[in-house]
This record gives structure tokens, C-alpha cells and sequence, in this order.
């Protein structure tokens, strides 16, 4: 896809202004870093607090009498758990394979009126199921483009928040519609860093005025604006995984750690029959982290392996710790290997040896009250 094909994000004049360098995600064009660097970033999130832009993220509403039962009886996790005014982590898998479509999170507002908000490359796919199973009555109705999505992360976040007029201090994974300048935001406490946080979704309209207040009010506390680069090292860090490259169409939840976004006594959702025989006679590989005992920097495609003659799996997300100062990463290992096995990478050529270990892998403070 060429530069002049890639969607842009509401606030992509801002980003330039800003120095940062861009590049094409999920058919978007969102910036990596910026000056600060990817580095000062993520440490400003852990210690402070940082601002992203991800409005490339889908933003899809099913509607409707019927709309929650329907978004039940389709994704895995069960909204029976949770009531109104809450979030939750869920998938969308394939009927068939139980192989993941996407992951993402529902904001369930009532019984009528359930928001979803999945991963850019895959809302298209995850619309057009919805929709062809939706019993009448139900509409999927795609907003991917009329929204705008900030995500204000760290320690100071409610701060920021409560600086430029928006609710702060509710409970994790729960939202509140609140207002900034006569536009609506819905503020819910999550994101993707492993830190205490929120995920705005504003209008278009109202972004980059909501964008400039963020950035103004956490001035005092050093936050950064920061993009997909800082995204990731965070995200790693507490080994959540990425879709299209942790977890995909040929990864079940079962493999990918992910069964307790599953409500394994519904009646209902696409992949049950499937995931639950999986479950039950337990998978051949299961996402895990592994820690350099070195000074090797995993990155994905790099092979596994027990011994030289012995290769696993290939690494499927890899960076540098800022936190740990060492390097991490997410691999599909077979379940035969223990637990807490040594294994090694193949970095460029070297042999460097890694520890098998559970994200994530660093404290973080996501569901402090």
C-alpha cells in the first residue's frame, strides 16, 4: 500500500508538526516515535505518564433489540460477568478453527447498545461476521472513521484528566461518557501498557483541541507524546499479545494463555465446539515469555530452539526491555518443554541463550484502586 493510499489519523498534522516519524499500520499512517525517542517514551509512561494517538483502532456499534445477546453469543467472553457501564477483554474466533479473528475490547453501554473496539487491519472482517450472523433487528454499524482514539497512560493520568474537566479514578475496566468543549468522550480505564491509564474516544471534530489540552495539562508531570514504538515495548513488557503476529487465524486462545477471556459455560460463541475439545485434551504449544540471560535481542522470525539441531518455534514478538535493560520476548513453544527450560535464539547468526519464563515481565500498576 502506497503513502498516498494509508488512512490518516484526525490529529496526522499534528504529528508532523511534531517532528514524528511515520509509518503504515493496519493500513494507517500513525506515528513510530518521536524525537524523545522510543525509549523516553516508554519510560515516561512508566513513571509519569504519556499520550498516544491510536484512532486507527475500529470503532464499531452493535445496536439494537437483541444487540448484547447477539455480541454474547458470538465472541468468547461472556458479558454476563460484567454489567452496564463496564469493559471487556474478548475474541472473535472462527466457527470452524477456533483460530483467532481479532481481539478486542466491549464497551457494554446497555442491553440495545454494545461499542466494540477491535484492531484496524481486522474491523472490516470482524463487521461482516457480525453482521451476516445478526438475527433481525440487530444493526453493526462501522464508525471506524468518525471516532478518534487518545490513550493517556502512567501514573498521572488521572491528573491529566481531571486537569482538562474529564471523569478520572473509576474502577478498572469500567467507563463514563463525560464532556470536553460541548463534545462527547467516553472515558474508559484501560489501554495497553500494563499502567494505570484511560482510552478516550472522542469525534473527530473535537481530537485535536482534546489532543493540545492533554499534552498542556501533564506539562508539569513530563508527559510525552508518545507512538507505536513505546506502544510496543510496553505491551511486551507485559506480554499481552499482538494480533497478527502473537496471536492469528492459526493461534487459538487455548495456545495464545487467553482462556479466561473465554466464558467456557455459554451455550454459545463461534469456535465453542472446537476450543473446548482443545482444552480438554490440553494444546501442543502455548505462548510463552522468554528473557535473555545475555545481552541478545530477540525480534520475530528468529528460530527457537532446545539445542543447534533442535529448532522449537520462531520468536513471534521480540524487543528490548527499557525496564529490564535486557531483552524479552513471545514464542508458540511446544508443551512438552518444561516450563522453565533454557532455550536458544538464533540472533543474526548467534546462539544466545534464553530463560523460559510467565509474563509479564515487570510489576506494573493496571488495577491499583
Amino acid at each position: 500500500m502506497s503513502e498516498t493510499d494509508l488512512r490518516q489519523s484526525p490529529l496526522h498534522e499534528r504529528h508532523v508538526a511534531l517532528g514524528a516519524k511515520l509509518a503504515a499500520f493496519g493500513g494507517w499512517s500513525m506515528p513510530v516515535e518521536y524525537p524523545s525517542g522510543t525509549v523516553r517514551e516508554h519510560t515516561a509512561v512508566r513513571t509519569a505518564v504519556g499520550v498516544f494517538d491510536v484512532s486507527h483502532l475500529g470503532k464499531a456499534m452493535v445496536t439494537g433489540p437483541g444487540a448484547a445477546a447477539h455480541v454474547n453469543a458470538t465472541l468468547t467472553n461472556d458479558l454476563g460477568r460484567i454489567g452496564h457501564g463496564r469493559a471487556q477483554y474478548t475474541l472473535c474466533c472462527d466457527d470452524a478453527t477456533g483460530g483467532i479473528v481479532d481481539d478486542l475490547i466491549a464497551y457494554y453501554q446497555d442491553d440495545e447498545h454494545v461499542l466494540l473496539v477491535p484492531n484496524a487491519a481486522n474491523t472490516a472482517e470482524v463487521v461482516r461476521r457480525l453482521r451476516a450472523d445478526a438475527p433481525e433487528g440487530v444493526q453493526v454499524i462501522d464508525h471506524h472513521t468518525e471516532y478518534a482514539v487518545l490513550a493517556v497512560q502512567g501514573t498521572k493520568s488521572d491528573e491529566v484528566l481531571t486537569r482538562v474537566g474529564l471523569p478520572a479514578g473509576h474502577d478498572y475496566m469500567s467507563f463514563i461518557e463525560g464532556t470536553f468543549q460541548d463534545a462527547g468522550v467516553v472515558v474508559c480505564r484501560t489501554g495497553y501498557t500494563g499502567e494505570r491509564g484511560y482510552e478516550l474516544i472522542v469525534r473527530n471534530e473535537a481530537a485535536g483541541a482534546l489532543w493540545d489540552a492533554l499534552l498542556a495539562a501533564g506539562e508539569e508531570f513530563g508527559i510525552l507524546p508518545c507512538g507505536l514504538g513505546s506502544r510496543d515495548t510496553l505491551r511486551t513488557e507485559m506480554g499481552y499479545p499482538l494480533h497478527g503476529q502473537d496471536i492469528t487465524l492459526d493461534v487459538t486462545p487455548v495456545q495464545a494463555r487467553l482462556g479466561w477471556a473465554v466464558g467456557w459455560r455459554k451455550d454459545r460463541f463461534w469456535g465453542r465446539d472446537v476450543l473446548l475439545a482443545e482444552k480438554e485434551a490440553g494444546p501442543q504449544r502455548l505462548l510463552r515469555g522468554l528473557v535473555a540471560t545475555g545481552r541478545g535481542i530477540p525480534r520475530p522470525g528468529m528460530r527457537v530452539s532446545l539445542t543447534h539441531d533442535v529448532p522449537l518455534c520462531e520468536i513471534t514478538s521480540g524487543t528490548f526491555s527499557p525496564t529490564l535493560k535486557k531483552g524479552i520476548g513471545l514464542a508458540l513453544v511446544p508443551t512438552m518443554v518444561d516450563a522453565d527450560a533454557e532455550v536458544g535464539v538464533d540472533v543474526r547468526g548467534r546462539r544466545e541463550v534464553f530463560q523460559l519464563v510467565k509474563p509479564p515481565f515487570v510489576d506494573t500498576s493496571v488495577r491499583e484502586a
